[in-house]
């Protein structure tokens, strides 16, 4: 299916909205100044279809009283319907559109739920007439969308005329930045195909528009603005969806937000920002921080992709050192796979360069000669490059880089990200015939690093998204524990509030590990409990209602001699103590965090961080989803600024990771399958020469639960 045809494929809901041959400008005017006025001119210039402007107090020629009498005069039923009138008016305006046989309706008028009660009334009518008629709704609140040299422009941006045709979709929360993503990605070359701007989402959501545009050949990436979102699992499941198909690269709002913390610990350091931006990479988005760093990773991937790989290799080839040292710097820093080339491949190529280049990777040619495309041939064959990367400052006396892609044969065998630095008009001129052989082309350094980033963080986003059968050995550990972990959707009948005690013999139950323990209701058993355990041992508070019971003083460790035990008591009564927690202290090494919380838009979500309070200090986490793989879960480690403290830090104890990944998935398929359950948190999990061991565990129930 393209958006030039919908009569190659059984008619979709949306196809009367987004792909119309007849529309109804309602509210259209003669007055020049007024917004159905420039909408009905804006939808006229687009061409290709039927325009009728309606407006029963206008006498004009082609004018007409109601959306009915149009379509008497269209022969059939209006397919779209633009409303251009304040928000009181568009309710009835909606009805009689939907009874007069009209597909879809855009409305582009504001003053609905963003302000205010009077609004949100209006907007709940609107909602009220969709659910009754079924007609699709965009917006309200929106400007429209458009097909840039395809179709009619539904926007009153006038200038949407000069955005570049191309295969890029732009899905974006507001129309504000469905326009400037479209005309920042048309100034970059990087031609639109599509793009929409989702307003209100009273009916047509971005998970509706991601579903209609997988379908569509004519678009090959999708650019996706997110702000908020109201149904994050639909969201989700589009994205995944979508992304086996074709890249999406997400640019989500909202890095100063905090969320109102929850109970526990990883509530806090789960702010909707973080959460979103994590779930959507997990789904199989490339997620990036601003929209330049949107059209550099469009530029490559709307053009180019690599199969799934956890770590594709790059080789890079560079003409000039320090632009290609700035290159390599940043893939590395990002963690990038730039492997030295092999030897036999590094001798072919010092056959072809001189002795004072580099020739490991990357390949330092100087100033390119009549040998650069045997060279990119040489580095393209190496066995541990999947995508070939090269920089050249445009010296059109030394060097066509399209003919240079084209000498080599590379193309064919796998994807080629070219990258150059020179006057405008002649990066323009390379590009054009770069992309005839569907090679991307990017301005400098920095937008090369990023495009080559997004190009990676693609492939390893849908290696990560599901679970696969691969020959090294570390996968046949993540197939074993996706088995270990049938018991985690186990019916555990939960009494709420539980003490630690009853917290740690929940996730013994899923394998688990936590010290040797005894509850102690009185001194006299904490004593014995003393003689009984391995020291030196910690003393708790052990009440339910008391979730940080460092806080309060509820927490003694080190305790070895009948003195230090009364001592610690003594504390504990101090506070008020109902009981005593006594158990054995584990070995040392590095601690995390572990938890899970239900949050209200996404479901379960599995967050990891450095344990104790530094993770929420520092702000250093990794989120997952509910449908998270073990492979997934084991990668979050690398997520983490401290994750090098458990591969063996300075000679300390290295975390098993397919345990830790079993872990992980227990306890948020464990939450998934208990709704009763709000958070479930291990703080700290510590990692131990003999394997992980929860030091301390709280689960929390959902309001209202007992």
């Amino acid at each position: 299916m393209t958006l030039e045809s919908r009569s190659d494929r059984p008619t979709d809901q949306l196809d009367r909205l987004f792909l119309p041959v007849s529309i109804a400008v309602v509210g259209a005017s003669t007055s020049p100044a007024k917004l159905g006025s420039v909408m009905a001119a804006a939808v006229t210039s687009g061409g290709g279809v039927d325009i009728y402007p309606i407006n029963p107090r206008v006498e004009a020629p082609g004018f007409h009283r109601s959306i009915e009498s149009a379509g008497v005069a269209h022969g059939a039923p209006i397919d779209l319907a633009v409303l251009c009138i304040p928000a009181a008016a568009t309710p009835a305006a909606l009805r009689a559109a939907a009874e007069a046989g009209v597909g879809g309706a855009v409305i582009c008028s504001g003053g609905f739920a963003e302000a205010g009660p009077e609004g949100v009334a209006v907007q709940a009518e609107i909602a009220r007439i969709q659910a009754e008629t079924r007609i699709r709704v965009l917006g309200p609140n929106t400007s429209g969308f458009f097909r840039p040299g395809r179709g009619p422009r539904v926007s009153f941006v006038p200038t949407v005329g000069e955005i570049r045709t191309g295969s890029v979709a732009v899905v974006a929360a507001s129309g504000g930045m469905n326009h400037a993503l479209s005309f920042l990605l048309s100034e970059r070359g990087v031609g639109v195909g599509f793009g929409v701007g989702l307003g209100n989402c009273v009916d047509v959501t971005d998970a509706d528009v991601l579903r209609y545009l997988s379908m569509d050949d004519s678009i090959s990436a999708i650019a996706l603005h997110v702000e908020s979102v109201a149904d994050g699992r639909a969201l989700l499941d589009a994205v995944r969806a979508v992304s086996a198909r074709k890249p999406v690269v997400a640019l989500v709002v909202g890095r100063a937000d905090v969320s109102a913390f929850s109970e526990s610990h990883t509530g806090a350091l789960a702010t909707s920002w973080k959460v979103t931006r994590s779930l959507l990479a997990e789904a199989g988005a490339v997620v990036v921080d601003t929209d330049h760093e949107l059209v550099d990773a469009l530029a490559v991937l709307s053009r180019t992709r690599l199969p799934a790989a956890v770590a594709p290799g790059i080789g890079l080839v560079t003409a000039q050192a320090g632009p290609g040292l700035m290159v390599l710097d940043d893939l590395r820093a990002h963690g990038v796979n730039v492997p030295a080339l092999h030897r036999g491949t590094q001798h072919e190529i010092a056959k072809l360069l001189p002795p004072i280049t580099f020739q490991a990777n990357p390949v330092d040619t100087g100033r390119p000669g009549e040998s650069f495309a045997d060279v990119l041939a040489a580095t393209a064959a190496d066995p541990g490059v999947d995508a070939l990367v090269v920089y050249a400052l445009a010296e059109p006396d030394a060097i066509d880089l399209a003919d240079a892609v084209v000498r080599s044969g590379v193309a064919d065998r796998l994807p080629i990200v070219l990258g150059s630095g020179g006057p405008a008009a002649v990066l323009a001129a390379t590009a054009d015939s770069a992309g005839t052989l569907g090679v991307p082309l990017l301005a400098g350094p920095t937008a090369l690093a990023m495009g080559v980033r997004a190009l990676v963080a693609d492939a390893r986003a849908r290696y990560l998204a599901a679970p696969h059968e691969a020959p090294d050995a570390p996968d046949k550990h993540f197939a074993a524990v996706e088995e270990r972990n049938d018991h985690s959707k186990d019916v555990v009948a939960l009494r709420f509030p539980l003490d630690e005690h009853q917290a740690k013999d929940c996730v013994n139950r899923l394998g688990v590990r936590t010290p040797a323990r005894r509850v102690c209701p009185d001194r006299v058993t904490a004593h014995r409990a003393l003689g009984e355990l391995e020291l030196p041992v910690a003393v708790k508070i052990l009440d339910a209602t008391v979730v940080h019971k460092t806080d309060i003083g509820g927490v003694h460790l080190g305790v070895r001699t009948p003195a230090d035990l009364d001592a610690a008591l003594d504390a504990l009564d101090a506070i008020d103590a109902p009981a005593y927690l006594v158990e054995s202290m584990a070995a040392a090494g590095p601690d995390l965090i572990l938890g899970v919380r239900r949050d209200p838009v996404f479901g379960p979500i599995l967050v990891v961080g450095a344990g104790g309070t530094t993770a929420e200090a520092i702000g250093d986490v990794a989120i997952r989803g509910a449908r998270v793989t073990p492979e997934s879960a084991a990668a979050m480690l690398d997520d983490l600024a401290v994750g090098a403290m458990f591969d063996g830090w300075r000679g300390g104890p290295v975390l098993d990771r397919s345990e830790f990944a079993r872990i992980a998935v227990a306890l948020v398929r464990f939450v998934a399958a208990h709704p009763e359950i709000a958070d479930l948190e291990i703080n700290p999990l510590r990692a131990t020469a003999d394997g992980p061991v929860a030091l301390d565990t709280v689960i929390l129930p959902e309001e209202g639960q007992s």
